[in-house]
C-alpha cells in the first residue's frame, strides 16, 4: 500500500509500457516477486509452477516522467471537511486502488490517498489523521482499535455532515471484521473505543 515513500512502483519495462520513463540517476529498490517455471505435467501439457521468489528492482512513480496515469487525472469531488486536512497540512490525492483497500493515511508524509470518491473513505482516513493527533502512542496502538475508531468516526461524520449515509451497512461489516480478530462483538468493540471516537470527532468538528 505504501512502500519506500510511494504508492506506485514498477519495473523499468512496466514504466516504459505506461509511456513513462525513469529519470536519470534514479535509484531502484527491490521487492520480492514470484518466479514461475514451465514444465510438462502427466498429460504432456505445459504448465507453470511456482519455483520460489526473486528480488526485482522497481522505481517509484515520483522518479519518473512522461504521460500522466489514469488515476493521476481523477478529479476528487468537493469533499466535506477537506479544509480540516488542509488546516493540518495534509495533502489529499488520488491513487490507484484494488480490492484490499480504498485509501490510506500516511503520518510520515502527511497525506491522505484515495482510490475512491466516496466521502466515507475520506472520513475514515481523516479520522486516522485526527486519532494520530489525540493519541500519544498512536503508532503503537493495536490495529483493530485504530481501524474501528476510524470507521465508527466515519459513520458518525456521514450522518452529521455528509451527503450520504448509504454505506452504514458497510461500516458495520468493517467494524465486525476487526472486532472478530480480538474476539469481541461489534458493540463491545465500539464501547471500548468510544472515548477515542469522541476525541477524534471533537478535533475534526471543532474550530480551534
Amino acid at each position: 500500500m505504501y512502500l519506500s515513500g510511494t504508492s506506485d512502483a514498477r519495473g523499468f519495462r512496466q514504466w516504459k509500457q505506461a509511456k513513462r520513463y525513469v529519470k536519470k540517476g534514479a535509484k531502484a529498490f527491490y521487492i520480492l516477486v514470484p518466479r514461475f517455471i514451465r514444465c510438462e505435467n502427466d498429460e504432456d501439457e505445459q504448465e507453470q509452477i511456482l519455483a520460489g521468489f526473486m528480488a526485482k528492482p522497481v522505481f517509484r512513480i515520483e522518479d519518473t516522467d512522461g504521460k500522466p496515469l489514469d488515476y493521476q487525472q481523477i478529479e476528487l469531488p468537493n469533499l466535506k471537511l477537506i479544509e480540516k486536512a488542509n488546516e493540518w497540512n495534509i495533502s489529499v490525492k488520488a491513487i490507484p486502488g484494488n480490492y484490499s483497500y480504498y485509501g490510506y493515511y500516511s503520518k510520515e508524509s502527511k497525506e491522505i490517498a484515495l482510490a475512491s470518491k466516496e466521502e466515507t473513505v475520506f472520513f475514515h482516513e481523516l479520522a486516522h489523521a485526527a486519532h494520530s493527533r489525540v493519541l500519544k502512542d498512536f503508532d503503537k496502538a493495536q490495529t483493530w482499535r485504530k481501524e474501528i475508531v476510524a470507521e465508527l468516526s466515519a459513520a458518525v461524520l456521514c450522518e452529521m455532515v455528509g451527503e450520504t449515509s448509504k454505506y452504514l451497512g458497510s461500516n458495520y461489516k468493517y467494524i465486525d471484521h476487526y472486532a472478530r480478530k480480538v474476539k469481541l462483538s461489534p458493540v463491545q468493540a465500539c464501547l471500548r473505543v468510544v472515548c477515542d471516537v469522541e476525541k477524534v470527532l471533537n478535533l475534526i468538528l471543532t474550530n480551534d
